[in-house]
């Protein structure tokens, strides 16, 4: 296994595959291959399932999230990504709010075997909401499926004073009538609207089709 060199050390790359160092062994989270090496046991990141995964494989060259960060997940979902997550941020903190019953269900039974991550049934729109679950952070990561994306995540950067955000842009969750493109430069302008700096921008394609990941920091 090879480390990516901008990820701090905690994904990996072998064969163009992306693993991350488990925090469970033995626990496959989403039918994903398991490697072991040595003492060690890796996962595999599957870009076409995971966002964040699709980032790396499309070029992203800024990863803020540490093995020690906090990250305030938005739009957890049943936790595919935020396992993944979960691995690379080993000592630190995962708070995951999802807002649909089902998915919540889920998402609580991949949290009961991973200390660090903690399911949160709330609307991302309302951090006042799950204010009293969320302790201090570093990152704020969202993957929402409704419009006003750049304007959700920058609330609650705003609300909870975080200075650093990823984000995922699904086009036509945001406005679909509009070309991607349009979508995209809409939002980037709304992030510098709201003082945030764009750190890097990427296309998910091929892996996502109409989506985007910003990376930005507060000014």
């Amino acid at each position: 296994m090879i480390p990516v060199d901008f990820a701090g050390g905690s994904v990996y790359s072998e064969n163009n595959k992306l693993y991350t160092l488990s925090s469970n062994p033995g626990i496959r989270v989403y039918g994903e291959k398991l490697v072991k090496i040595s003492d060690h046991e890796y996962r595999e990141w599957n870009p076409r399932i995971s966002k964040l995964a699709a980032y790396i494989k499309t070029g992203g060259r800024v990863f803020p999230i540490k093995k020690d960060s906090n990250v305030l997940y938005l739009g957890a979902s049943s936790g595919t990504t935020a396992s993944h997550i979960s691995d690379i941020a080993a000592n630190g903190r995962l708070y995951c709010v999802e807002f649909a019953p089902r998915m919540f269900r889920e998402l609580v039974n991949t949290c009961a075997t991973r200390p660090n991550m903690l399911p949160i049934l709330g609307d991302a729109i309302n951090p006042e909401e799950y204010q009293f679950a969320v302790g201090t952070l570093d990152v704020v990561y969202a993957d929402v499926a409704q419009k006003r994306q750049a304007d959700i995540i920058a609330d609650n950067m705003d609300f909870f004073r975080v200075d650093v955000g990823m984000v995922v842009i699904k086009a036509r969750s945001e406005n679909v009538a509009s070309y991607p493109s349009e979508v995209f430069k809409s939002s980037e302008k709304r992030l510098k609207e709201r003082g945030f700096e764009i750190l890097d921008f990427r296309d998910l394609e091929p892996y996502e089709s109409d989506h985007c990941m910003f990376v930005f920091k507060r000014k």
